[in-house]
């Protein structure tokens, strides 16, 4: 989970976050394929968006209170995962600091579910 939380939470990649915690790139790899697809199989249980009329109605109540911004269901929060550029089309992964990268959209509810 260590190794999981460091690659998600921070900035580098596979190779230097192995090192910096004295395990192999592979490892890394193998450890983060493990997590994320643990999570994705249970994400229908906790992330969930507002579908029906009183769900939404109860989003835009909780966005009203806790944030003063009336009517919104969520809010979209961008970040940059750097990647290593691909072979094929790498130009199209460069970020405007130059770098390869791909862009995660969230979809952050109020109540501080997820989902994209």
């Amino acid at each position: 989970m260590k190794i999981c939380l460091r690659y998600l939470c921070g900035s580098g990649y596979q190779q230097g976050i192995g090192q910096e915690l004295g395990v192999s790139q592979a490892t890394v790899s193998r450890t983060m394929d493990r997590v994320v697809k643990s999570i994705v199989a249970q994400s229908n249980e906790w992330i969930k968006f507002p579908t029906t009329k009183d769900e939404l109605r109860e989003a835009k109540r909780i966005s009203q209170s806790m944030y003063k911004f009336p009517t919104a269901i969520g809010v979209i929060d961008c970040t940059y995962i750097g990647i290593l550029k691909p072979n094929r089309h790498g130009d199209e992964y460069i970020n405007r600091k130059g770098k390869p990268t791909l862009n995660d959209k969230p979809l952050v509810m109020p109540e501080r579910c997820v989902d994209k």
